[in-house]
């Protein structure tokens, strides 16, 4: 089983995912919760259509992570 890095973005009204190694493959919802089950279907979604047309399924190759700022 393979793990692909989601981004997660906060925008004014709405939330978005994507996917560093799976370019195109998107979701956008109202709020974190909705977006996570939405990309999660989106990239199973994804995955098979690539696999339908014959084209190869990208490795993950991406990680994510948190930095922490030192204190002003």
């Amino acid at each position: 089983m393979s793990e692909y890095a989601v981004i997660y973005e906060r925008g004014p009204t709405s939330w978005g995912a994507w996917l560093p190694d799976l370019p195109g493959c998107v979701a956008v919802a109202k709020s974190r919760a909705e977006v996570q089950e939405l990309i999660a279907q989106a990239i199973v979604l994804h995955v098979e259509s690539l696999r339908e047309h014959g084209e190869p399924v990208p490795e993950p190759s991406s990680a994510a992570g948190l930095v922490e700022l030192p204190a002003a």
